[in-house]
Formats: structure tokens, sequence, C-alpha cells
């Protein structure tokens, strides 16, 4: 009998682990995993330019715009609950929060709102201190957050903190993007070759030596050739480099990083080393000023670089 009646128990206890385990899987909000392998990587690479956890974007994000699926969210774009303040040129939405019909920031993608999520963290003095801190620390940012008063609800930073440890997202404050491994693999083979690696306006480069081609540092590097022209908008693989040209090693950007928002042409300056030294891709600085392929600037023309 006493061998049945611990079968029983045991089987008892069993069956108590088959019914809870289930319990346990359904307290995973399914908009919210899908919110998270949605947006992840797009966290990533902004914790990679701008050093704000991603484990923080994707909680604000998914909390502020109830997984996607909020109105400013899914109209708007705006996936942050971010204001429009007096610093907003952009477009502008009118919704009830705290007080009725206040401004709301419009965006053309959700990655144009994480990117200007990232922007309003890292230039706004008030968030300063949060930077100091580690970029493991997602506790010390949720609340320092709440301390900033990005938030007016008193459980904010809790909120924050059990969506991030419920949902493991704090795995992803320690993965490295695709940009990463790529500089990973570069500086493996700099060290080989004995170049120097750079960084110009947020971008990978290295500086041409004397007689030096695309070619040739393509073979140091392990990058294709025809990569190396795309990147620095060259015509062709036996355009000449001098000593000490920027030669990029991935695509340059649409538009110049704060704060360069226009140039002054100075003696010497082409259309192309404009490019270079901002990083901006060649045709989109033509778009830019609304200028055709056969212009040449003149010293003293006032170019914009965004």
């Amino acid at each position: 009998m006493k061998t049945v009646g611990k079968r029983i128990v045991l089987l008892g206890l069993l069956l108590s682990l088959v019914t809870v385990l289930p319990s346990v899987a359904q307290r995973k909000n399914a908009s919210y995993l899908k919110y998270f392998d949605k947006y992840h990587k797009l966290a990533v690479e902004q914790q990679r330019k701008y050093k704000i956890p991603a484990s923080i974007t994707l909680a604000q994000g998914v909390l502020e715009s109830g997984a996607g699926q909020s109105s400013l969210a899914r109209k708007s774009n705006n996936h942050f609950g971010i204001k429009c303040h007096s610093d907003w040129r952009g477009k502008r939405v009118y919704y009830d929060d705290d007080l009725k019909g206040e401004c709301f920031r419009k965006y053309k993608s959700v990655e144009d709102s994480y990117e200007d999520h990232s922007r309003f963290l890292a230039y706004r003095s008030r968030y300063a201190s949060l930077f100091d801190l580690k970029i493991t620390d997602y506790k010390g940012w949720a609340k320092g957050l709440k301390r900033c008063g990005y938030a007016t609800d008193r459980r904010y930073a809790d909120r924050l903190i059990k969506i991030i440890e419920d949902y493991e997202l704090y795995r992803y404050d320690q993965e490295k993007s695709r940009a990463d491994k790529k500089r990973d693999k570069v500086t493996e083979r700099l060290m080989k070759s004995g170049r120097t690696l750079y960084m110009n306006c947020g971008l990978l480069c290295v500086k041409a030596k004397a007689g030096d081609s695309f070619e040739q540092i393509g073979d140091d590097l392990g990058f294709r050739t025809r990569s190396l022209v795309s990147y620095n908008d060259a015509p062709d693989k036996h355009f000449p480099l001098k000593a000490g040209d920027i030669v990029y090693l991935e695509k340059k950007k649409k538009k110049a990083d704060k704060p360069n928002y226009d140039y002054v042409v100075k003696t010497g300056d082409s259309m192309y080393s404009i490019s270079q030294k901002f990083g901006i891709r060649l045709k989109n600085l033509y778009k830019l000023n609304d200028k055709k392929e056969d212009y040449a600037p003149q010293v003293g023309d006032i170019l914009r670089l965004r």
C-alpha cells in the first residue's frame, strides 16, 4: 500500500507539472514575441550606433506602442510616444494623453522612429547621465529614464525591467550586429596587412598609401574590388588614389550627420572630395543641392549636406 501511495503521489506531482508548465508558457504575450522577433535587429543596430541597450529600446518600444498596435504606432510609426517639443520640424499628429489634443511626432517608417528615439536620448543633456552606465545595466537605464522624466508613470522603470526579464531581452545587449562582426573580420586582416583602421563620419575606412589602388586594398582586407569602387563612388577600379585619401569599407550615407547641415566650398574642392569628406553618397549630394552631374562647385558656393 505504501508503494501504491507513493506512485499516486508521484503521479499527482507529474499531473500538476503538466498543468503548470503550459500556464507558464501562456504568460508570454504572443504580440510581444512577434514584436521582438521583428525589431530586435533594429534595436541592436541602434545600440551599436548610440550605445543605448537594445533591451531598453525594445522594452520601451513594445510598451509605448502596445506591441506596435496602438493608433499612434500604426498610423504615425511612432513607437516611443515621443511628443513634438519645440525643436521638432517633422510631421505632427494629435492625440489625448496627459492633456487633451497633445502633439506627437509622425514618422515615415518605424526605422525613423527608432533612430529619432536614439537621438532623442543621446542628444539631450537631461539623459546624459545614462550614458555613464554599462550597456548591460538595463536596471540602471530603466530607473534612470524614470528619474530623468521620460514617463510620468510611477511604475515605468519596474514595467520595463519586468518586460526585459520576462522575455530575456538582456541577451540582445551583448549581441553583435552584422556590422560589428564585419569589423572584427576586417580588424584581423588589418593586423596582417599593416594598415590602420579609421572611423570617418561613423563609417569604417582606411587611408590610401602612395601608389595604392582599390584592387590592392581589396586584396589586403578581403573586399571585392568592385565593392570598394561602389562604396567610394569611383567610376572604375583604375580611379587614381593619392596618399591620405579616405577609402570607405562600407556604403556611405544619404546625408551628413548632424550638425553638418551645409558646407562652404573651398579652393581645391570638388563634389567628389566633399562627398568623401562627409561620408555622403555622391548622387545624394547632387540631389540634395538640385544639381546635375556636370555641376562644378565654385569657391564660396554653399552646399547642403542634409
